[in-house]
C-alpha cells in the first residue's frame, strides 16, 4: 500500500548534520576569504597570459559560411 503525500512518514529535518554543514561552511569560507584576492589575481593572469579563447562556431555560422539558405526558407 503505497503513502498519500498528506500522511507523514516520520522524516524529519536532521538537526546534528544541519548544524554540521554550517560550521564545515563556515570554516571554509573563513580559509578562503583570506585566498580571495590571491585567487582573483591568479584568474586575471591566467585569462590574460594562458588562456586561448577559441572562436565558437554556431550553427548559424556555419550555414551562412556554406552558403546554405536560412533555415525555413
Amino acid at each position: 500500500m503505497s503513502t498519500k503525500v498528506s500522511e507523514s512518514t516520520g522524516y524529519g529535518p536532521n538537526t546534528q548534520m544541519s548544524l554540521f554543514g554550517y560550521v564545515m561552511a563556515a570554516i571554509l569560507v573563513i580559509i578562503l576569504l583570506p585566498l580571495l584576492p590571491v585567487i582573483a589575481l591568479a584568474w586575471i593572469l591566467w585569462k590574460a597570459f594562458v588562456s586561448s579563447e577559441d572562436i565558437e562556431n554556431s550553427f548559424a555560422d556555419w550555414r551562412r559560411e556554406s552558403g546554405r539558405p536560412p533555415s525555413g526558407s
